[in-house]
């Protein structure tokens, strides 16, 4: 489950990168393979840093290439709609949704809610597998770095601006005094929060 819930957003970051990276907003010109083969290194670096955060295990990691987010295949302005959280809207006729600068704030949405998704995974699966903090922290920010390359080459996404969205989007939930995560639990989520502002301001 912890595995599935980060394989899930980079499954969408992968596709709003492909989109991206057409240069044109066109859903129908974007290749995930494309996108894919051509940063190998860097998809294969931040697959092994997932799997040192979460201690997974090859069984585990093998669920990345299983859901085939990895591997081509089509991308469709609905899915862009789903992974922005239906913010756009859903219009009557839904090849408008395939419009140039609707696919470009739909692609801005999702990369900023995909990222934080992200980002609360990486966390969430860190304090279960225990380790470090300071070690876990700085392989989740090369994670962001790398995630964030890959969702936008232009630059918009980076983990200063995914760890701040994070902590008013997700920490407070966690931390609230009537929130149901154990004491245990909180401690491990606001070391995190400072390591991570840390790295991310000196960034």
């Amino acid at each position: 489950m912890l595995a599935r819930e980060v394989f899930g957003p980079l499954g969408g970051i992968v596709e709003i990168g492909a989109v991206s990276a057409t240069g044109t907003w066109s859903v129908g010109a974007a290749s995930v393979g494309e996108l894919v083969s051509r940063r190998r290194d860097e998809v294969g670096r931040l697959l092994d840093l997932v799997r040192g955060i979460g201690g997974f295990s090859p069984a585990t990691m093998a669920i990345a290439d299983e859901l085939g987010y990895l591997r081509e295949h089509e991308v469709t302005a609905p899915a862009l709609l789903l992974w922005s959280g239906a913010v756009e809207g859903i219009p009557p006729r839904l090849e408008d949704l395939e419009q140039r600068d609707v696919v470009r704030r739909m692609c801005h949405m999702a990369a900023d809610l995909q990222m934080t998704y992200l980002l609360q995974a990486l966390i969430t699966a860190a304090v279960v597998s225990g380790g470090d903090v300071r070690q876990g922290a700085a392989r989740i920010v090369d994670v962001l770095t790398l995630a964030s390359g890959l969702a936008d080459e232009a630059g918009r996404t980076a983990p200063a601006l995914v760890f701040r969205m994070w902590r008013v989007a997700h920490l407070p939930a966690l931390l609230r005094p009537d929130a149901g995560t154990p004491e245990q639990g909180k401690a491990a989520f606001r070391a995190y929060d400072q390591a991570l502002e840390a790295l991310t301001t000196s960034a």
